[in-house]
């Protein structure tokens, strides 16, 4: 098979969306996939050890090399004889740390892109974040990319983070390197660690009844698949011959599933959809802000000590209680762009992925759920959508 001859990189490759870029790769059989993470060596999950990526790893469709990217030498040896880079590797956004942030997505990415245009990469993608427009005081309504980054951003995981953007869409065409650059807002999904684990995590604790503001800002999420499918999307476009190629090449793009959403109204659907109770008491962003900042402080002083990360931080605070709403016609238009699985089948794919943080003793629900009621039917049709779009791209991808 002519893709077995190709093949393409995906930095951060263990990381939560960069897991279902990995298995749709495999699965469209557009490239061999080389996973380049932090770890010595790849640890499966149960699940992968028996599907599409413990497969293509014993056929050797895909192989694992541990690299850093903050090491040049381990980049160019990630990056040789490939194709394409999928730049999606990243530090926890949680954790506001400038040195930590700069490194990884400001150098990092540097060798990055040196290893691509040293080893002759042709096409670069690079996984940005919708917080790069973000300055944590202004709500952002349905924002365009000609949006311009703020003087001063929410934290240093978006600072840095439009930083490296910025040095992936000034390489494109150096040396015949193709860059772009993808903006998803509000990743969800199976397989995350953040999220869910939080929500449950504060419920249990009888913490998750406070809506922090109004609780009518309004937010976009991104289900992880529709992220996945940007990349290819963007990947296609790149690799397309004539205008369609040099329209998409040294662009950012705004990704989300173009349902835009209470923030609280979604964070109320997992809970119930798990169990719990939703959020009813409201609290002022401003009366939070003095216990962030006492929150932070602390966190700074006994975090050499070993103090976990704290959820209740100002720039926590900030997300919590601002507009963000992205426009993806860009997208749509130059890439292709569609989400191919809706905002509601996200939900309930995400809730029941995590049936283990259910309630304990939760009444067996009889009819359609909250999240079906919410956000309406149409799941057959949706499916039927998401099916089209994905044998679409599969047919594109054998016939490049």
């Amino acid at each position: 098979m002519a893709s077995q001859e190709r093949w393409c990189v995906v930095t951060g490759g263990r990381g939560f969306a960069a897991r279902h870029l990995v298995e749709m790769l495999i699965r469209y059989e557009m490239f061999c996939v080389r996973i380049a993470d932090l770890g010595s060596s790849i640890k499966l999950d149960s699940y992968e050890e028996e599907g599409t990526l413990g497969k293509a790893l014993s056929s050797g469709r895909a192989q694992y090399v541990s690299a850093d990217l903050r090491d040049k030498a381990q980049m160019l040896k990630a990056c040789h004889g490939a194709e394409v880079v999928f730049h999606m590797a990243a530090p926890d956004s949680s954790i506001n740390n400038y040195n930590l942030h700069r490194s990884v997505n400001v150098e990092g990415t540097k060798n990055v892109i040196e290893a691509c245009v040293e080893m002759q990469v042709k096409r670069l993608i690079y996984t940005s974040s919708a917080s790069v427009v973000f300055d944590g005081v202004r709500g952002v309504l349905n924002a365009d990319e000609s949006l311009s980054y703020p003087v001063k951003h929410n934290d240093f995981y978006s600072a840095t983070k439009a930083e490296g953007e910025a040095l992936v869409l000034k390489a494109n065409g150096e040396k015949g390197l193709l860059t772009c650059s993808l903006r998803p807002s509000g990743i969800f999904g199976p397989g995350d660690k953040l999220l869910v684990p939080s929500l449950v995590d504060a419920a249990r604790a009888g913490k998750s009844k406070f809506i922090i503001g109004d609780g009518n800002n309004i937010y976009d999420f991104t289900y992880v698949e529709n992220v996945a499918h940007a990349h290819i999307c963007a990947e296609r476009a790149l690799a397309s011959k004539g205008t369609v190629a040099e329209k998409a090449s040294g662009q950012a793009y705004f990704i989300t599933n173009m349902e835009p959403i209470k923030f609280w109204e979604f964070m109320s659907l997992i809970l119930e959809g798990l169990g719990y109770e939703r959020p009813r008491i409201k609290i002022p962003a401003f009366v939070m802000m003095p216990i962030a900042h006492l929150v932070e402080f602390v966190y700074k002083l006994l975090a050499p000590y070993g103090m976990k990360v704290p959820q209740l931080t100002p720039s926590r605070i900030r997300l919590l209680s601002c507009n963000r709403t992205f426009n993806s016609s860009k997208a749509k238009d130059q890439l292709g762009y569609t989400p191919i699985v809706s905002l509601q089948e996200g939900l309930e794919r995400t809730i029941e992925s995590y049936s283990h943080l259910r309630a304990e003793h939760q009444p067996k629900r009889v009819g359609p759920s909250k999240v079906h009621k919410y956000l309406g039917g149409g799941r057959g049709t949706q499916e039927e959508k998401g099916l089209l779009r994905e044998n679409f791209v599969m047919e594109k991808a054998k016939e490049t």
